[in-house]
């Protein structure tokens, strides 16, 4: 069963705060989802493996860490997964970045796929995915199949605000893939959406709505 992270840190939950407003417009919603991406990548980020190598400091020679194992790759389900990315390349910026195209029928809540760009060595990397939501999870589902299609072993899923009923879709469907969240909110409503969420993620970063 796949682990899941309430990421709880007060600066986390006091800008969710602020994005979850209705009155937060689209400059302040969008600057908020790159800052709390960024802290969430912090945690996201705490596994990753270390080696010891040797130094010369200005007064001498020591042993320290750094970072070794496998690269990160960040992928964002499009649209509203473009909103995090900045985020977390501000704290991995050697990450590559690939892009996968969704978009959810509006009567049947399906997810569809039409786009997909990775790194050529994806296999090889660690993925995060991004999206601000997991709604039904149906979206998080097909991406990580996709990307599992494509040679993707080590991957994580990152979204900003969650539904239980995603949460469980995720763990059924992907047991191997943790996921980590800023909230674990009370539903989906009958309109597939999170209660009481922050509205369309997509629409409010990109000023469409």
């Amino acid at each position: 069963m796949s682990k899941v992270t309430v990421i709880n840190h007060p600066l986390i939950q006091h800008k969710l705060r602020i994005l979850r407003d209705q009155n937060t417009g689209t400059k302040d919603f969008r600057a908020l989802v790159n800052e709390i991406a960024t802290l969430m990548a912090y945690e996201v980020s705490r596994e990753m493996q270390l080696e010891d190598v040797e130094i010369q400091t200005p007064v001498a020679k020591t042993t320290v860490k750094q970072l070794t194992g496998k690269k990160v790759a960040i992928v964002p389900i499009l649209r509203a997964g473009l909103g995090m990315v900045d985020g977390v390349v501000n704290l991995i910026p050697a990450a590559k970045i690939g892009h996968i195209g969704m978009y959810r029928d509006e009567q049947t809540l399906e997810p569809h796929e039409y786009f997909i760009k990775l790194p050529e060595d994806i296999q090889k990397r660690e993925v995060i995915i991004v999206d601000p939501m997991l709604a039904t999870g149906g979206s998080a589902k097909d991406a990580i199949e996709a990307l599992k299609k494509r040679g993707a072993k080590a991957i994580k899923l990152m979204v900003l605000v969650s539904a239980p009923e995603g949460i469980k879709t995720i763990q059924e469907t992907h047991p191997d893939v943790d996921i980590y969240t800023a909230a674990l909110d009370e539903k989906l409503n009958e309109n597939g959406y999170i209660v009481p969420g922050l509205g369309d993620a997509g629409d409010r970063l990109f000023g469409t709505k």
